[in-house]
C-alpha cells in the first residue's frame, strides 16, 4: 500500500473513500439507505475545529448519530435580533426545530490555539479588523474571569482554565437563543459541556 505520506492531495481523498466505502458504507448498507431517506440525530454537537479534535471519533458517533457545527475554539456567540449572518444560529435553529436533537453539546479542548489567542489579546486591542480576533473576543468575558482568578499563573494554565470557562460561556450564550430556551423550558433538550484532554486522552463531561 502506498504510504500515506507520498500520496497527492486528491490521491489521498480518493484512497480514503475508497476505504470508507469498502469497510463502513458497503458493511452496513441498511444504515446509509435509511439515512437517505432522512436523519434524526441524537446530538447536536459544538466543536473547535482543529483537526486533532473529531468529536466522531471522540465519542464514536455512528453516521446519522450527530449534526455537527465546528468553529474556532467551539464559541457560541449571544442571540443577536439583527442575526448577521450567523452560522451558529442557523445551525442551532434547524437542530432545534426541525431535526428534534435531544442535546447539544458544546466540546473544549486542552492546547486550543483559539482560546490561546483570547488570553493573548493586549487589554487594549480595540476595533481589530482580524477575523481571527474578532471572532475569539466571543469569549472576552471567559477571559477576564480567568486573569481575574489565576492571572498570576503562567500563560498555558490560563489557557487550560479558559478552555473550560469559554464552553461555560458559550452553554450560557445558547439560553440567549429564544427556540434554545423554549426547549429548555419543555425539557426537549439538555446543554451539556465537555472538555477533551488529548494529551492524557481524558474527557470531563457535565450538564449545564
Amino acid at each position: 500500500m502506498t504510504k500515506e505520506k507520498e500520496l497527492s492531495a486528491l490521491e489521498q481523498l480518493k484512497y480514503g473513500f475508497d476505504h470508507f466505502k469498502k469497510e463502513v458504507y458497503e458493511k452496513d448498507i441498511k444504515r446509509f439507505e435509511q439515512l437517505a431517506e432522512e436523519q434524526k440525530p441524537k446530538f447536536l454537537v459544538i466543536a473547535c475545529a482543529d483537526s486533532r479534535v473529531c468529536p466522531s471519533t471522540i465519542f464514536s458517533f455512528q453516521p446519522g448519530e450527530a449534526f455537527t457545527v465546528r468553529n474556532i475554539a467551539a464559541l457560541v456567540p449571544p442571540f443577536c435580533e439583527k442575526k448577521r449572518n450567523s452560522g451558529v444560529g442557523a445551525a442551532l435553529e434547524y437542530a432545534i426545530e426541525i431535526l428534534k436533537v435531544e442535546n447539544i453539546v458544546v466540546v473544549g479542548h486542552s492546547r486550543c490555539g483559539g482560546v490561546r489567542g483570547l488570553m493573548s489579546i493586549p487589554e487594549d486591542s480595540h476595533n481589530c479588523d482580524d477575523f481571527i480576533e474578532d471572532w475569539v473576543k466571543i469569549g472576552w468575558s471567559a477571559r477576564e474571569r480567568v486573569k481575574d482568578e489565576h492571572g498570576t499563573l503562567p500563560l498555558s494554565d490560563q489557557c487550560s482554565y479558559c478552555e473550560k470557562e469559554a464552553v461555560n460561556l458559550s452553554l450560557d450564550n445558547l439560553k440567549t437563543y429564544p427556540f434554545v430556551k423554549e426547549a429548555l423550558e419543555k425539557n426537549s433538550v439538555k446543554l451539556i459541556g465537555s472538555h477533551y484532554d488529548f494529551v492524557d486522552c481524558g474527557i470531563t463531561v457535565w450538564e449545564a
